[in-house]
This record gives structure tokens, sequence and C-alpha cells, in this order.
């Protein structure tokens, strides 16, 4: 049924899905993450399994489910795991790492249109934002619905997204030091665009030059490679309105939300 249900429009709540994912997945003795991947008019063009875990925990990795995502050009995911124990009751974690990958999605335009937890012989089904945690004791966990919420999680998911910009960067510049050879070992592309992103997270201007500089190349070639950037649209130049000899450089918008989701999902 697999091959069946590609090209198909999936709909998270049909019961012919629920029935397939309960029998394929609800008896395994170990939590077994899916992904389904699907385009804009919610057809499938994948269904993967992306991770596998212990019967406590399941690891994620959402950089490889976005990554993956973006390669196969889908316009939205729909998470399937399983619990082992039986119960499809959502855990706190699971609750959490729904609205983490909601939140990354949406900075990727790819929607997580929701998360179903199967057994053999009952399923749950999780929706981004809407599920609260049933039958587990704790404290009650407050979701990212109303606006208060939503921006204090979009500035979580920025200051992390910083924050491992930030570690990938001195990790990158300490394998120089220790490898040396910046022309066998160096990306100075990959370079500009940390090095710019980091600026704009620290809200602090960057000019043409001074980008040059921080690429390790030569200022005519890395001028010539700012201009392919700019070509390409991942970089936007601005005239500096105080001095007119001086440009800035700032990422696209695209570009800054894609990198905010890739370095969110964890550092190099």
């Amino acid at each position: 049924m697999r091959a069946e249900l590609l090209g198909r429009v999936i709909e998270p709540s049909s019961p012919k899905l629920i029935e397939y994912l309960k029998t394929s997945m609800g008896a395994l003795p170990e939590e077994i993450l899916r992904v389904l991947f699907l385009d804009a008019s919610r057809r499938l063009v994948a269904d993967e399994q992306m991770q596998h875990g212990s019967v406590r925990q399941l690891a994620l990795y959402p950089r490889t489910i976005f990554r993956r995502a973006l390669e196969l050009d889908a316009a939205a995911i729909l998470l399937v795991h399983n619990h082992p124990s039986g119960d499809p009751t959502p855990s706190d974690s699971d609750i959490r790492v729904t609205e983490l990958l909601r939140d990354i999605g949406r900075a990727l335009d790819v929607e997580l249109i929701g998360h179903i937890i199967v057994t053999q012989r009952e399923h749950h089904s999780l929706a981004a934002g809407k599920t609260p945690p049933r039958g587990r004791p704790g404290p009650p966990l407050t979701l990212g619905d109303g606006h208060r919420d939503r921006i204090e999680t979009e500035k979580g998911v920025a200051d992390l997204a910083l924050s491992n910009a930030r570690r990938t960067l001195r990790r990158r510049l300490l394998r120089k030091q220790l490898l040396g050879n910046d022309e066998l070992f160096g990306e100075p592309a990959w370079d500009m665009l940390i090095d710019l992103f980091i600026h704009e997270g620290e809200a602090k201007p960057v000019s043409t030059s001074s980008l040059g500089i921080a690429s390790g190349l030569g200022m005519s070639s890395a001028l010539r490679l700012v201009q392919r950037l700019c070509d390409a649209e991942l970089l936007v130049r601005t005239s500096d309105p105080a001095d007119g000899r001086r440009n800035f450089i700032q990422l696209a918008p695209e570009v800054a939300h894609r990198l905010t989701a890739y370095f969110a999902a964890g550092e190099e």
C-alpha cells in the first residue's frame, strides 16, 4: 500500500490511512519515525523512515527532516511515530517536538499538518499547537497559540539560531587554525553567509569591504564573490546614506529565514 499512496491526497484524519499506519507500525518493538512529504496539493511525494530509537525515546533531527523536505520541494509534512508501550497518549516531549518542528517549518515554508502516534490498536492525532498533554503528571504545558507566546517562541528560535551560528563560526575558525590551507578547507561563500547572519542577529551593519576581509579571500576575489551572491539573489546591496562611496550587504529575506531554521536545528 505504501507505493499505492504515492500521488494520492493525504488527509491526516483518513480512517484508511490510520488503519494502514497502525498495521504497519503499531506492533514494532522500537520507536520509529516516519515522515510523509506532501506537495502543495497535499499529494504524497515520499513516505520515508527518518529515525529509529529505543522504546523510551525517539531521537529527532530536525535538520535531516527539513533538508529532505527541501530536496523533495515538499510544501507540507506529516509526522508518524509509534509507541511500543501500547499507550498512544502524547508525552510532553512529543508535544514539544511537534511545536519545535512546526516553528522551524514555518520559517522554511514547509507546513507541519499533523503528528500521528500509533499503537497496534489505537492512535492519537496530535495537531501542532492544539493538543494538550493528557494523563501525564507534571506542570501544564503552555503552547504557543497566543500572540505573546508566538512572539516569545519566535524570539527563542532566533536566539538559538544566533547562538548556534556563533558556535559554528568559532569551530570553523578553529578548524582553519588547526589545518591551515584555506584553499583546501575554506568555504568563502558559506563563511560570508554565516558572518552576515551573525552580524544581522547582532544588529550590526556589514560593509562590502569588511565582508570581503572576513571571507579570507583577496579583496578582488571577495568582491567578485559578493557580486555573484548578489546576482543569485542571496545577498542584497544597499547604499550607505551617510557615505555614498560605501555599500552595505544584507542577506536576502528568504535566505535569512532559511538560515534561522538551519541554525535553530543545531550547529554544524
